[in-house]
C-alpha cells in the first residue's frame, strides 16, 4: 500500500510540475523569492466598497481599456464618454494627441466615471511616441547601447513625470523583447538588444525608475517578439524554438524583472508551437502562456493586459467579442483596444452563466484593478491643472537625461592607428560629406566647433556623375569626414542606406582616409558590410539632432566614446563591440550638466540685452564654460545699430588688449620654457638696440606686472600727420614694396615706421617709481623678443605654435586674409586718425601701424576659439591630446608676481582684486585670471571653479568715446550673475 501511495505521490508531483523540466526544478529552487507588486498587497475599505456596488457586467466592464486620440476632436471624446456611462467602462489608452489636450480631456472623462479610469499610454521613448510638444528620448536600441544604467533609471523617472503630468497611469515600456533578428519589421529599433543579462538590467533600471514614481511599468511583448519576421499588427508571426531555447533567452527578462516587482506584463500576439500547438491560437489567448507560464510558473502577480484586440494578429481569426473572451479565458486582467466595448460584456457575460468562468474569478481581477487604482491614490482624484504644462513636461532635467544618454551611447567601432580622437589639427586639411540629407546637416555644423572644414553633400540617390565631381573637388584635403543619414527604421528597406550612398563612400576611401559617422541601425552593416572599410566607423544608432552633434564631438575628444553595440551588426561587430576613448577638448552641452541653475543664468540674457537696449554696444557674444564643456554659448543683437546682420557665434571680434595673454604672453611661456628667456631678467640681456637708453636696466617680470615704470601709451600715429591730416610721405593708398604694411583699407605705411616706433618708445622717458600704471609698451618689446629668439614673425609663430594645433580657426591676426568682410565686427568710425570705418583690421592705432600685427592688439576671434586657448590654460598647458606648455610655466604666470607691492596682476594675467573696485566680480577666486579690451572684450578663467568666462563686443562701435558698457558695469554684472547660477 505504501508503494502504491508513493508512486501516485511522484505522479502528482510530475503532474504537476506542468512546464517544469528537471533542470528547471533545479533553477526553480535556486531562483530568488519573487518581489510581488506593491499594489497587490493594498487592503482598503474603498476598494470593498466599490467591488460591493459593481454588477457582473460593470465588473466586466472595469476590465476593458479602450483608446482615446485626443487630436480628433469633440466627437471622440463624446463617444469615450458614451462607452463610460453606459458600460462604465475601467480605462482608456491614450493614443495620438496634444499634452494639453489630453490633460483637458482627462478631468473630464474622470470627472464623469463613476469608478476612476485607469488610463496608459504607450510611451516607450517617453510620451512623444503619442504626444506632440513634448521631449523625446531615443528609442531602445539606442540606449541597449549604453552601459550605466543609472542613466536609464533617471530616464525612467523622467517618463514618470511626464505621465503624472498628463494624467497617465501604467506606461507600456520596457520592451524587453531579445531582438535577435535583423529583419525584425516591428520590434527591432525598440529593443534593448540582444544580450539577455544586459536587457534585463536596463529593463529593469527603465522599471524602477517608473514604478519608484509610482507610474506602473508593463513589460512587453511576453513571452518574447524579438525573433519574429511578421508585424504582429498585420499578421499572425511564428516563432519555431523549442521551450528549452525560449526559458534561456526569450523569456530571461521577463523572469528577471518580475522577480524584481514588475508591475504589469503585456502579452503578444504570437503563434509558439512549442508552448501551444493549438492552430492560429495567438500567446494572448493561450492558458498554456497566460495562466500556466506567465503567472503560475514565472509566479507573476501583477496585471497581464493584452497587446492590441484590434491587431490582425488575433481579430482576423476571431468574431468581434469572442477574442476578448478567449483573452480573458487565456488569464489576461485588462483587455487593451477592445474592437466592440458592448460585444465584450456581452460575450462574457454569457461565459459566465454557461460556466466557463466563474464571478468569483473575474472579481478577483477586477480588485488587482482597484489595488492599483487606490496605490496610484485615484480615490483621492483630483484634476490636473494646464498651466504652464509644456514647461513643466520639458525641463532642463529630462533634456539633460536624454543627451546623457545619447552621448554614452555613441559606439566606435573601428579605430586604426587611434585616429579618433583627431590629433595634429594643424597636419589636416578637413573635408566633410554629408550623404542623405542633401544639404549641410547639424553634424557638418558641430564639426566647425573644432577646426576648419569644407563641406559637402550628396543625396541619397547621387549619379556617378556627381559623385566623380565630388571626388575632384577632394582632391585638395587629406582626410575626410563622413555622415550617413538612413531615413528609415524599415530592414526590407535597407534602413534607408542605397548602393548609391555605399559607393560614393568607397569612392572617398580610395582616394584618401576616411571617418564615417552612421546615423543608421546597426543592422545595417550586416547589409552593407563594405561600410567597414574606413579608417573610423562610429555607429550612432539615429539620424537625430543629438546623434549628429555627439558624433562630431567624439571625433575629435570632445566627448568620450563608451557604448558598445547592443547587438550582432555583421560577422565583424558583434554585440558588445565598442572602442573606449578619452576626452581631449571642449565639449558642448547646456548648463544644468555643469551644476548651473538655467534659471538663474537667465540674468546673463537679461544684462546682455540690456546693453543693447542702452547702445552700450550694438552686440555681442558670451560664453561660458566649466569643467571642460561650453555650456552656454550665445550672441545678441546686431554687427552695427542699422540692425542689418545679426551677430552670428561664427563672426570675429578685434580682441584689443586679449592678444596680450593669447599671443605675447603664451609665446614667451615657451622661451621661459626652453630656457630662451628668464623673466628676472632685463630688457638689455635680449635687446640690444635698449642698450644705450633708459629702458637698459627694465625688468622683464615688472614689465609684465605694469609696474616696471612704462608710460600708459604713446599716440604714435600723431607723429604721422600734420595739421589732422595724413602725411603722405608716409602712408599710400595703394600697396607697394614701399608701402607694405596694409593700415586699414586703402591705407598703407612705410615699413621704416615699425623702427620709428622702436626710436619713439626707447626715447620716452619713464617713471622712475615703480607703481602700478597699465601700458601697452612693454608688449612692443616683447614682440621684438619673441620674434628674434624663434626668428619668425608673433602671428605666424603664434598660429603655428597654438591656434592651429587648437582648432581655434578664427584666432588669428588680419583677419580679412582669411575670411570675408561679412563675418567681421567693425568697430569704430575713426575720424582722428584713419577717417574712416574700421572695419576688418585691427583698431589700435599702434598695432595698424606696424601692419596689424602687434604684442599688445590685433588679434581677432570668436568667443568659441578663444575659450580653446583658454581651456588650454585651465589644463595646465594642455589640450586635445598635446602639451603646449609646461604647468609650472603656466602656475608662474597666472599668479600675482608682487603681492606685497599693492599690484594685484600677475604676468601679463590680471588678476581679483578682491573688492568692487577691480576687474571682476568680487567673489571670483583668487586664483582665477584673464584680460579685457579696449574694444569691449573680457576673457576670464577661475581654476576654483574651472569656469571660463567670455565677453566679446564691439562697444567703441561707431565711436571710441561710448563708455557705456564701462559705466553700466556690464561686463562685471554678467560674471557676477554666472557665479550666482552656480549650484553645486
Amino acid at each position: 500500500m505504501r508503494k502504491v501511495l508513493l508512486s501516485l505521490l511522484l505522479l502528482v508531483i510530475v503532474l504537476g510540475s506542468g512546464f517544469y523540466t528537471e533542470a528547471e526544478m533545479r533553477e526553480r529552487k535556486a531562483r530568488p523569492t519573487v518581489k510581488v507588486p506593491e499594489f497587490t498587497t493594498i487592503e482598503s475599505p474603498w476598494i470593498d466598497s466599490i467591488l460591493n456596488t459593481l454588477s457582473l457586467e460593470e465588473k466586466i466592464a472595469q476590465l476593458i481599456m479602450y483608446p482615446v486620440y485626443t487630436n480628433k476632436g469633440e466627437k471622440e471624446l463624446q463617444k469615450i464618454e458614451s462607452l463610460i456611462e453606459n458600460h462604465g467602462i475601467g480605462g482608456v489608452i491614450y493614443m495620438q494627441g496634444g499634452p494639453v489636450r489630453q490633460v483637458k480631456a482627462h478631468n473630464r472623462l474622470m470627472a464623469l466615471s463613476k469608478v476612476p479610469l485607469l488610463t496608459s499610454i504607450d510611451g516607450e521613448w517617453g510620451l512623444r511616441m503619442r504626444l506632440d510638444s513634448i521631449i523625446r528620448y531615443p528609442r531602445q536600441m539606442l540606449i541597449g547601447a549604453v552601459q550605466d544604467e543609472q542613466l536609464v533609471y533617471d530616464m525612467g523617472v523622467e517618463i514618470a513625470k511626464q505621465c503624472s503630468l498628463t494624467g497617465v497611469h501604467v506606461n507600456f515600456a520596457p520592451v524587453v523583447d531579445i531582438n535577435v533578428n535583423p529583419n525584425n519589421p516591428v520590434i527591432n529599433s525598440r529593443s534593448f538588444g540582444e544580450l539577455k543579462e544586459h536587457v534585463s538590467k536596463l529593463g529593469n533600471a527603465y522599471m524602477k525608475g517608473m514604478q519608484d514614481n509610482h507610474i506602473l511599468a508593463c513589460a512587453k511583448h511576453f513571452p518574447g517578439h524579438g525573433d519574429t519576421d511578421v508585424d504582429s499588427h498585420l499578421g499572425l508571426p511564428v516563432i519555431h524554438h523549442e521551450k528549452e531555447r525560449l526559458m534561456d533567452i526569450e523569456l530571461y527578462p521577463f523572469k528577471s524583472l518580475i522577480d524584481s516587482g514588475m508591475g504589469s506584463v503585456m502579452v503578444a500576439h504570437l503563434y509558439i508551437p512549442a508552448l501551444d500547438k493549438t492552430k492560429n491560437r495567438a500567446s494572448t489567448l493561450s492558458p498554456k502562456i497566460v495562466q500556466k507560464l506567465l503567472k503560475d510558473k514565472l509566479k507573476f502577480k501583477g496585471l497581464a493586459f493584452t497587446d492590441a484586440l484590434n491587431m490582425h494578429g488575433v481579430s482576423k481569426y476571431y468574431e468581434t467579442g469572442e477574442v476578448d473572451l478567449l483573452a480573458l479565458l487565456a488569464g489576461n486582467d485588462i483587455l487593451l483596444f477592445s474592437q466592440d466595448v458592448k460585444k465584450a460584456i456581452e460575450y462574457i457575460s454569457k461565459a459566465v452563466q454557461d460556466k466557463k468562468i466563474s464571478e468569483k474569478e473575474i472579481t478577483k481581477r477586477v480588485k488587482k484593478v482597484l489595488q492599483l487604482k487606490k496605490w496610484l491614490n485615484l480615490d483621492e482624484f483630483q484634476p490636473l491643472s494646464t498651466q504652464n504644462l509644456l514647461a513643466r513636461l520639458n525641463t532642463e532635467k529630462s533634456k539633460l537625461v536624454r543627451r546623457k544618454l545619447v552621448e554614452n551611447a555613441l559606439t566606435l567601432l573601428k579605430n586604426e592607428n587611434d585616429i579618433v580622437p583627431l590629433k595634429a589639427l594643424s597636419k589636416l586639411k578637413l573635408a566633410s560629406v554629408s550623404i542623405g540629407e542633401g544639404k549641410i546637416t547639424p553634424f557638418q555644423n558641430m564639426l566647425d566647433n573644432y577646426a576648419s572644414f569644407k563641406h559637402f553633400t550628396l543625396s541619397r540617390n547621387a549619379s556617378q556623375d556627381e559623385i566623380e565631381t565630388l571626388m575632384e573637388s577632394l582632391k585638395d584635403y587629406n582626410l575626410t569626414v563622413v555622415g550617413v543619414h538612413g531615413n528609415s527604421r524599415s530592414p526590407r528597406k535597407k534602413f534607408g542606406i542605397t548602393s548609391n550612398m555605399v559607393d560614393a563612400i568607397a569612392s572617398i576611401r580610395k582616394s584618401h582616409p576616411a571617418i564615417l559617422a552612421l546615423f543608421a541601425n546597426p543592422y545595417v552593416l550586416g547589409q552593407f558590410p563594405e561600410l567597414d572599410n574606413v579608417e573610423a566607423l562610429i555607429m550612432a544608432y539615429e539620424n537625430a539632432l543629438l546623434s549628429q552633434e555627439y558624433a562630431a564631438q567624439l571625433i575629435f575628444g570632445g566627448i568620450e566614446a563608451k557604448g558598445k553595440l547592443p547587438v550582432s551588426a555583421s560577422e565583424r561587430y558583434t554585440a558588445g563591440t565598442g572602442i573606449v576613448t578619452k576626452k581631449k577638448r571642449l565639449k558642448y552641452s547646456i548648463p544644468i550638466e555643469q551644476g548651473f541653475n538655467p534659471e538663474k543664468l537667465k540674468k546673463v540674457d537679461s544684462i546682455a540685452f540690456t546693453g543693447i537696449e542702452e547702445k552700450a554696444y550694438p552686440g555681442c557674444q558670451i560664453l561660458i564654460a566649466r569643467r571642460g564643456d561650453v555650456i552656454y554659448n550665445r550672441s545678441f543683437g546686431y554687427h552695427t545699430y542699422d540692425k542689418k546682420r545679426e551677430v552670428e557665434s561664427t563672426d570675429i571680434y578685434d580682441l584689443a588688449s586679449i592678444t596680450k595673454v593669447t599671443a605675447s604672453v603664451p609665446n614667451l611661456m615657451k622661451l621661459v620654457e626652453d630656457g630662451e628667456l628668464n623673466l628676472d631678467y632685463n630688457l638689455c640681456d635680449y635687446l640690444d638696440y635698449v642698450d644705450t637708453t633708459k629702458y637698459i636696466n627694465m625688468n622683464i617680470r615688472r614689465m609684465l606686472a605694469h609696474n616696471a615704470g612704462l608710460v600708459s601709451w604713446i599716440p604714435f600715429y600723431q607723429r604721422t600727420m600734420r595739421r589732422g591730416q595724413l602725411r603722405y610721405d608716409v602712408y599710400s593708398n595703394t600697396q607697394s614694396d614701399d608701402y607694405p604694411c596694409k593700415v586699414s583699407d586703402d591705407l598703407y605705411i612705410r615699413q621704416a615706421f615699425k623702427d620709428s616706433v622702436r626710436e619713439w618708445i626707447t626715447h620716452h622717458g619713464i617713471h622712475k617709481k615703480h607703481d602700478y600704471r597699465y601700458s601697452d609698451l612693454g608688449y612692443y618689446f616683447y614682440k621684438d623678443i619673441i620674434e628674434n629668439q624663434n626668428d619668425v614673425s608673433l602671428d605666424l609663430l603664434s598660429d603655428s605654435l597654438f591656434y592651429k594645433p587648437l582648432g581655434a580657426t578664427t584666432l588669428t591676426y588680419n583677419p580679412l586674409e582669411k575670411f570675408p568682410r561679412e563675418q567681421i565686427i567693425p568697430t569704430e568710425n575713426d575720424m582722428h586718425f584713419r577717417k574712416r570705418l574700421i572695419h576688418g583690421t585691427v583698431h589700435d592705432p599702434g598695432a595698424a601701424m606696424l601692419g596689424g600685427v602687434a604684442g599688445h592688439a590685433g588679434l581677432f576671434s570668436n568667443a568659441n576659439d578663444l575659450a580653446k586657448m583658454f581651456q588650454m590654460y585651465l589644463n595646465r598647458g594642455e589640450y586635445g591630446g598635446e602639451r603646449f606648455i609646461d604647468s609650472k610655466i603656466i602656475d608662474e604666470f597666472t599668479k600675482v608676481q608682487f603681492p606685497d607691492e599693492n599690484n594685484r596682476r600677475g604676468a601679463g594675467f590680471d588678476k581679483p582684486s578682491g573688492d568692487t573696485v577691480g576687474p571682476t566680480y568680487q567673489h571670483v577666486g583668487m586664483s582665477s585670471y584673464g584680460h579685457s579690451g579696449f574694444t569691449g572684450t573680457l576673457v576670464w578663467a577661475d581654476p576654483d571653479k574651472d569656469l571660463i568666462y567670455i565677453f566679446l563686443s564691439n562697444r567703441i562701435y561707431p565711436d571710441a568715446d561710448n563708455k557705456k558698457l564701462i559705466r553700466m558695469n556690464i561686463r562685471t554684472d554678467i560674471q557676477k550673475a554666472i557665479y550666482e547660477a552656480i549650484e553645486d
